[in-house]
């Protein structure tokens, strides 16, 4: 149990400071503009092209986790992402201007294929190292925490670099990335595989993926679509808020960083409570994830009414509540109902949807700033309502005896939710 334990803090490092990696460079996305001479929309790029990068790389990680093993991915990943890191140190520090950009983007890039073997990974780890539903949705809800304190922890610490250097941020990633690769190399013992298990070849591979997706795919691309609306809102309302807090409230540094830390607070706690109240009854995941998009949609209406930095900061929080209730929620169905074997291949899949509303979140909500307030949090309001509808109508928990907290019997269980690739037959 304590190898366990120690597997699970070292896997819960990896969502933590992959995104310190990422958020750590929003407070200070308009000095780098201006240390650069660029734009809003250009600046806003440096977050994106880590989140498109990662968007098609995930899906060929997961399988190869897959196939070849977790932490043989995980690892080398980790590694990449420090260089990445080390590329945007070395192009602020050596260069200056638009050359300066392109090459902090060369990094970003190598960063992304490096995250995307990285966070992603640690979703199905945590489905292997429990055979306990309960300790692998309670698991999931600490991973979830992990990654939104490093959200609430990613404004603070990111302003304060950036009082000392405005590359600082860039710095600290290579050193992130290898503690975290050294406490994975330390902690984590790979799961064994069961006797007779080969690795499938990726026709087969594949084929078994085609089927899951064709079976199963109404509620699995559902909760894809969710996952990529809560980071959409939770990226773009930090871009917005610090764009927002500098140049129109004059709040700089640390200052700028504690008010950005609010709402990632919330939706840190949110998540760490949802993750120790959902256990195995996938009922109450998803009315506590409907629940929280219910509750993100009534918060982006209230924004649209009040400009105000105070009540703006409070509505947003209690939207930071509604997206920490809902994520634990997905995280755990999509796990927990997936056989091994599959496992990494389509929680990558719901990885890659997350990483969209990353990429696409800072620059959608730069063109949406333009055309007005209500737009912006209109549109929000309705990727809300969006989630909610997908959650109600469409996400259907299993009807197996896991949803009573217990498990199927084995005969039962493998007709009605064994997905293994390339061995399932329909329930006659």
């Amino acid at each position: 149990m304590k190898s366990q334990k120690g597997a699970l803090l070292a896997l819960a490092s990896i969502p933590l400071i992959m995104t310190l990696g990422n958020s750590m460079l929003l407070p200070v996305l308009p000095q780098i503009s201006k240390e650069l001479g660029i734009g809003a929309f250009q600046v806003s790029m440096i977050i994106t092209v880590y989140g498109l990068i990662a968007i098609v790389m995930i899906p060929i990680a997961g399988y190869l986790s897959d196939r070849f093993g977790r932490k043989k991915v995980i690892i080398p990943s980790l590694a990449l992402a420090a260089v990445g890191g080390a590329v945007c140190v070395a192009a602020a520090w050596f260069m200056d201007g638009i050359a300066a950009y392109g090459v902090i983007l060369g990094g970003r890039l190598l960063q992304g294929i490096g995250a995307a073997g990285a966070f992603p990974i640690v979703i199905p780890f945590v489905g292997d190292l429990f055979k306990d539903e309960k300790e692998v949705s309670k698991g999931l809800g600490i991973v979830e925490t992990c990654n939104t304190f490093g959200k609430v922890l990613s404004p603070i610490l990111g302003a304060y670099l950036g009082l000392l250097l405005w590359y600082a941020p860039f710095i600290a990633i290579p050193v992130l990335c290898l503690l975290a690769l050294l406490l994975v190399a330390l902690l984590v013992k790979e799961p064994e595989k069961k006797e007779g298990g080969e690795p499938q070849k990726l026709k087969q591979f594949l084929k078994g993926i085609k089927e899951i997706l064709h079976e199963r795919g109404r509620w699995l691309y559902s909760i894809f679509a969710i996952g990529g609306i809560c980071m959409f809102v939770v990226f773009g309302v930090l871009f917005y808020l610090s764009e927002t807090l500098e140049s129109k409230y004059g709040l700089h540094g640390a200052s700028k960083g504690y008010v950005l830390a609010i709402p990632l607070a919330m939706l840190c706690l949110a998540s760490y409570i949802g993750g120790k109240i959902i256990g195995q009854k996938k009922n109450r995941m998803k009315w506590l994830a409907f629940a929280g998009m219910a509750l993100l949609t009534g918060a982006m209406v209230l924004t649209i009414f009040s400009k105000q930095i105070v009540y703006m900061v409070s509505f947003l929080s209690l939207g930071g509540i509604g997206i920490g209730l809902a994520l634990p929620c997905m995280d755990a169905l999509i796990t927990e109902s997936l056989e091994k074997e599959s496992r990494g291949t389509i929680t990558s899949l719901y990885s890659s949807m997350r990483f969209i509303g990353v990429a696409l979140g800072p620059p959608a909500v730069s063109l949406l700033m333009r055309t007005g307030h209500w737009v912006l949090f209109g549109t929000m309001a309705a990727l809300g309502v969006i989630g909610a509808l997908l959650i109600l109508f469409a996400v259907t928990p299993s009807k197996s005896g896991e949803e009573s907290g217990k498990r199927a019997k084995p005969e039962k269980r493998e007709k009605l939710i064994s997905i293994k690739p390339g061995t399932r037959q329909r329930a006659r």
